[in-house]
């Protein structure tokens, strides 16, 4: 297999199509990890019409189950022989306080748990394909994230959805920071970007948050637009050496929250994370 290949989740709407159509395009095989796999093929057949039909393969996996995260990974690793990009994309923002099939969370365990095994189960094959790239999808709402982790496992009784949500995104931010720091001098690079305030089914519908997304969308960015950053993260020379950073939509490195950049918290949310997920091989930081 002689053909790089990008493995990305959350591929079957918004920018997560368009960062798949084009590293399609780019001359990748796609791998989309994806939940919906009616979607996935319905996704498929477009891109055939585009001609990507021999590029884009479907690996079954739900980031809220860490059992189906395992045998996604299985899975990858038995079928594929290269991971040359994985871009860790998939999130949401669902309304009020749910719980994942495994206790956690839904909110966290989807935006953070899932992609933080995900990534390391995945890992040594992304180390043997070297020069790689992790490309994760944060959010600027990570500045407001406050790092209240007994809420991921908790009753819910303090949820609230956006705080919820800036919190994973605020985890992304951070594993990015923590994994490029074990990554260094291994050939692997590990960047994340908050891709703009981009039109997508992510805005929960109903309630003041629905209300001011439809107001808010004719100035929203466009779907084409929002995944501009995750591609030159992916694909750009001018980041092939580059590790460790958060870049905004206009594709300028920028530094991150202070909470994000502090390294007790990440080594914290790391020890947390690897115990929630059951993930027994650790990297050292």
């Amino acid at each position: 297999m002689s053909d790089p290949v990008c493995l990305i989740t959350g591929a079957t709407s918004g920018i997560g199509t368009v960062t798949a159509r084009e590293m399609a395009n780019a001359g990748f095989r796609v791998v989309m990890a994806c939940r919906d796999l009616t979607r996935a093929a319905e996704l498929r057949k477009e891109l055939r019409n585009l001609g990507n039909a021999g590029t884009i393969d479907i690996l079954e996996c739900d980031l809220a189950s860490l059992a189906s995260v395992r045998k996604a990974a299985d899975t990858y690793l038995a079928d594929w022989q290269r991971l040359d990009v994985l871009i860790n994309n998939a999130g949401i923002m669902p309304r009020g306080f749910q719980r994942s099939v495994d206790g956690f969370e839904l909110t966290f365990a989807t935006n953070h748990l899932g992609p933080f095994l995900l990534t390391n189960l995945v890992l040594p094959l992304i180390e043997r394909s070297a020069p790689a790239r992790i490309v994760n999808v944060a959010s600027r709402a990570h500045r407001r994230g406050v790092l209240e982790l007994e809420g991921v496992d908790g009753d819910g009784s303090r949820h609230n959805d956006m705080r919820s949500y800036s919190r994973s995104k605020l985890a992304n931010v951070m594993f990015t920071l923590a994994l490029a720091r074990r990554l260094q001098s291994r050939g692997v690079t590990c960047n994340c970007l908050h891709p703009g305030v981009v039109a997508t089914n992510i805005i929960p519908q109903g309630g003041w948050m629905g209300l001011a997304g439809n107001l808010l969308k004719p100035f929203m960015l466009s779907e084409e637009r929002g995944a501009e950053t995750s591609l030159y993260l992916a694909l750009s020379d001018a980041v092939a050496g580059e590790s460790g950073g958060y870049y905004d939509e206009h594709k300028v490195r920028r530094e991150p929250s202070s909470t994000a950049r502090d390294v007790g918290a990440q080594e914290h949310l790391w020890r947390k994370s690897a115990a929630w997920v059951g993930f027994q091989l650790e990297i050292p930081p």
